[in-house]
């Protein structure tokens, strides 16, 4: 991916940011560290379509558990945190 720091945005402008963009995304380093990422217009709306669709897909993954009864009931906060401390050991 390519970087670019702030500081050369400040100096050349946007133009910097476009250049890189043409490679695809771009960091921007702010004191020696990557803060930012800019992405096109259309990647960033890739990334929303992607995310929404991965949103769906576990909407549906847990009404088939439901339908299937793959689900547990828990009398308690502290119950259901004492089984996924116990998933998490296995």
């Amino acid at each position: 991916m390519k970087s670019i720091a702030a500081q050369d945005i400040k100096r050349r402008g946007i133009g910097a940011v476009d250049e890189a963009l043409k490679e695809g995304p771009v960091h921007v380093i702010k004191n020696n560290r990557p803060q930012y990422v800019v992405v096109s217009e259309e990647r960033y709306q890739e990334l929303l379509e992607a995310e929404d669709e991965a949103y769906i897909a576990r909407v549906k993954a847990s009404l088939e558990d439901v339908t299937a009864g793959r689900t547990r009931k828990f009398k308690s906060v502290d119950e259901l945190l004492k089984a996924l401390d116990e998933e998490d050991e296995e």
